[in-house]
């Protein structure tokens, strides 16, 4: 029952800053969550930390150990990236639109509202209040947009909505308040800022400013003024405004930067004090289109920009000349960054859910991710646990790699939302179910649609299944209330099933007959012989409109879950009630906006809609329209666990209680939107909420996502279980990291008997010694402490209690280790030992037999691949191994 957060699939991408750290570690915001994904070795994590809502801005530090992550709520997480732990928190008084750690990791730049901050970096020792306020810059007129540090850390280039960047001093210098130089001119709101340097020297002598109406400014340092410490030099382009008296304003500090600042004179070289000039004026010539995302690699003197209308473009500064210039969507880049090489360029694109890593040089793709474009319906594992399927309400069907968390195929044929998946039992073809009235089969060794199912007149399919022969192919309609049958060998339609008066949503065969199950909204679970073609077998009548069905994997139980909240176990062979679990307070949960009612008075929602069992049986796992996921005991009927999906705020249904003081007249405040600054100035806000809902009245609470399960799925190794939500496909797996759980323990069984045992060669009474125990490490030990020619006799003397732990421990060596044969040879000889008994007892050691054969197809795949690259360099070695054998 030891489950926990693995990985967020689905969802690579949903708006917000990306960033990379240490040149190939590619971080970015997924929801309320954080997403790394290492660019060599292509595999991508969630971190097991969650934000009170959506992350908008991300920055992590120079030497890429920390990370500072802001939500929609001001609220920020300082995290330890490498131990994956909030070590901080804190809350910012005004919405943060731009954030950066300064190159030398000693202090971070918060653009909040219209004040600029400077805070001390906190770091690993633990602080009544570590983050200590250092200065706060107060001349911006309007919102912050943009930040960037000098590469010395001394100064700050802050771009705003005033249509102004200012360069500010951060070090305190004598003479009182030293004001910002004025970059004026432009005539949009600033997107970025950043600074350039000399080649030799690496001094700052460029400022570039790029605009949202698709202008770069180019600006030079000339020097210092003659006047320094008398008046404010002339701001270039307004030549009138050097007459004007200045006005005073108040900066708050807190401390100054260090002991020795107020020692620095006024005669150094002071940027904020010299004279820059414009030095030229681009446009990027994408007009209507504005500028949303930018970045500059200062070593390589190179400028990305990215468009509204899904343009980017690569330009070589100082001359302003254009490398590349291509479309990757039809949508707004949210977000484009280089890694510190420069040889890599990120792009995000919040609508679509697009991820890419462009090698500009090469024009290859690093990465290329996309997730579903909306909610995900339903999930299937393959056989062996190594691939997820997910069908979503965008018409496309993804394969997902449940170790890497990347998506390999996507299958986009359909023309309406898909509604159900299911493997077949080779592990190579997929079948799919959509309302668009086709069921479809896919290979995935061609990555094509080989089989299409359909009916004489048009149907809506939500329900699918097969049986385990794969002869016989079964799926349920939304319209008609019938089941239709298939031949996968011909395709051709050999029955239809009728007697249901209600949509089938639940249909599933009987992993050890021909009987097909099938549960419809009109309160009835039916059994059908396909084979025999004798209709309906028998009936199980309810109180309430049946919304599931599934059949344990041994076959000798059905469960199915009502509208009432409840979830019926039946013996399909004598047809008799045997359990029933009252589920309705343990799903509930949460209130909508627009609820009338409290949490705890709603009806709404408290109910199942998916099911699934355990590889085992012993438990079952169901969710619905709710926060939460049940785990259910079977044969005591009572809650062992309740996990809550998400505690993202920015989605609806997380919270039990709504805040009285967010109630006005119009309705709750969340719900106002007020804000059309975006609109007016010709870009849409690309918001989840808006994805087709523009309609008046289409939906009540303004497109805000409901949380939800829709499916759930518990892998055939029994180790993990995917969730189907609105955040994504969440993966939870087993941590035995931490569990202690020995068996026949007695006083003698200790670590120390177990290294005496072997220092004495003893390994038989080692090995069952540590199997007692059930240390991982120990059970690992004392498989390697025997000799090749020992094991025969070793595999047949373990007890058959205790054969179940070493086969999972053989799994995990497998993944992990590299004596492969060794593993091998063990696996083999238990098996000829106690093949009787694994046969006899194959419910209870099927999990574990099924993650030893995922990690040993995973092996032989690896080994594929290399011996098939690497096919002459093979032939080459042996032969020269034959040569030199013969030669005299």
């Amino acid at each position: 029952m030891n489950f926990r957060f693995q990985n967020l699939l689905g969802a690579p991408y949903r708006g917000g800053d990306a960033v990379v750290a240490k040149n190939t570690h590619l971080i970015s915001p997924v929801g309320n969550r954080i997403a790394v994904t290492d660019l060599l070795k292509s595999q991508s994590v969630t971190l097991p930390i969650q934000c009170s809502s959506n992350v908008s801005r991300l920055a992590a530090s120079p030497d890429g150990a920390f990370l500072l992550a802001v939500d929609e709520n001001r609220r920020c997480l300082f995290i330890n990236l490498p131990r994956r732990a909030v070590l901080h928190r804190i809350t910012f008084k005004h919405p943060v639109n731009a954030l950066e750690f300064s190159p030398d990791g000693k202090f971070i730049a918060v653009g909040a509202g219209k004040l600029v901050q400077i805070w001390r970096s906190p770091g690993f020792r633990k602080e009544f209040f570590p983050f200590e306020l250092v200065r706060t810059f107060a001349d911006c007129n309007d919102k912050v947009t943009s930040l960037k540090w000098s590469p010395d850390s001394e100064y700050l280039l802050v771009g705003s909505k005033d249509l102004t960047a200012r360069l500010f001093c951060v070090r305190k210098l004598k003479g009182g308040y030293n004001k910002p130089f004025l970059f004026l001119g432009h005539r949009d709101s600033v997107v970025g800022c950043f600074f350039g340097v000399e080649k030799g020297t690496n001094r700052v002598n460029r400022v570039y400013t790029l605009t949202r109406d698709s202008y770069i400014f180019s600006w030079g340092y000339s020097g210092d003024v003659e006047n320094i410490g008398g008046e404010e030099p002339p701001a270039p382009g307004t030549p009138e405004q050097s007459n004007e008296s200045t006005l005073e304003v108040n900066v708050k500090k807190r401390k100054e930067l260090d002991d020795d600042e107020d020692g620095v004179e006024d005669g150094g070289c002071l940027l904020h004090r010299g004279k820059w000039e414009l030095l030229r004026k681009d446009s990027f010539m994408q007009a209507p289109a504005r500028l949303t995302s930018c970045d500059y690699h200062c070593g390589l003197d190179l400028l990305v920009v990215g468009f509204s209308n899904g343009v980017f473009g690569l330009y070589q500064m100082p001359d302003f000349v254009c490398i590349h210039l291509l479309s990757i969507s039809k949508e707004k880049i949210t977000t484009a960054v280089f890694n510190e090489l420069g040889n890599w360029l990120t792009f995000g694109c919040a609508k679509l859910g697009q991820l890419l890593v462009w090698e500009w040089k090469s024009e290859s793709y690093i990465l290329k991710q996309q997730g579903h474009y909306f909610d995900v319906n339903c999930l299937a594992y393959s056989p062996d646990s190594q691939l997820l399927a997910t069908g979503a309400d965008d018409n496309k069907v993804k394969v997902w790699t449940v170790s890497s968390g990347f998506c390999f195929v996507t299958f986009s044929e359909h023309t309406n939302a898909i509604t159900a998946l299911h493997f077949m039992a080779n592990n190579h073809c997929l079948l799919s179910a959509s309302l668009d009235g086709t069921v479809r089969a896919w290979d995935l060794f061609r990555y094509r649609n080989f089989r299409t199912f359909t009916t004489p007149s048009s149907r809506q399919f939500v329900s699918l299944t097969a049986d385990q022969s794969s002869e016989v192919i079964c799926a349920g309609t939304l319209d008609s209330f019938e089941i239709f049958v298939w031949s996968m060998k011909t395709g051709r339609l050999l029955d239809i099933l009728s007697g249901h008066e209600g949509p089938v949503h639940g249909l599933m065969f009987s992993p050890t007959s021909a009987i097909l199950a099938s549960s419809s909204w009109d309160k009835t679970v039916r059994l059908w012989d396909v084979f025999e073609a004798k209709g309906a077998v028998e009936t199980f009548p309810h109180t309430h409109d049946v919304l599931t069905v599934v059949y344990r994997p041994d076959g000798k139980q059905l469960a199915c879950s009502t509208l009432d909240g409840q979830i019926h176990f039946w013996d399909p062979i004598d047809g008799l009630l045997m359990y029933t679990i009252e589920g309705r307070r343990d799903i509930a949960g949460g209130r909508l906006a627009t609820d009338r009612r409290s949490a705890a008075n709603s009806s709404s929602g408290k109910y199942f809609t998916t099911l699934c069992y355990s590889a085992d049986g012993s438990y079952i796992i169901a969710g619905g329209s709710s926060k939460f996921i049940c785990l259910y005991d079977v044969a005591e009927q009572v809650l062992l666990r309740r996990f809550q999906i998400t505690h993202n705020l920015s989605l609806d249904g997380v919270l039990d209680f709504l805040n009285s003081k967010k109630m006005t007249d119009a309705g709750p405040l969340d719900l106002i939107d007020d804000d059309d600054t975006d609109t007016e100035e010709g870009v849409d806000r690309q918001t989840r909420g808006k994805l087709g809902y523009d309609l008046p009245g289409s939906m009540p609470n303004h497109g805000r996502p409901i949380i939800r399960t829709k499916c759930l799925r518990i892998a055939p190794t029994g180790r993990s279980f995917a969730a189907a939500t609105t955040e994504g496909v969440l993966v939870y797996s087993t941590d035995d990291t931490f569990i202690f759980d020995p068996t026949d323990l007695d006083i003698d069984v200790t670590p120390e008997a177990i290294d005496a045992a072997l220092s004495e060669g003893s390994i038989k009474r080692a090995l069952i010694l540590s199997l007692r125990l059930n240390e991982d490490s120990l059970i690992k030990k004392c498989v390697f402490a025997a000799s090749p020619e020992d094991i025969p006799a070793l595999a047949s003397s373990i007890p058959f209690r205790y054969l179940q732990r070493l086969i999972e421990a053989f799994a995990g060596l497998l993944e992990n280790c590299p004596h492969l044969e060794f593993i091998l040879r063990w696996s083999q000889e238990i098996c000829k030992a106690h093949g009787q008994s694994i046969q006899q007892n194959s419910r209870t050691l099927l999990p574990a037999l099924k993650s030893l054969q995922k990690a040993i197809t995973r092996m032989h795949q690896d080994l594929a691949d290399t011996c098939a690259s690497n096919e002459y360099m093979l032939r080459y070695l042996c032969s020269a191994g034959t040569r030199q054998k013969g030669s005299p």
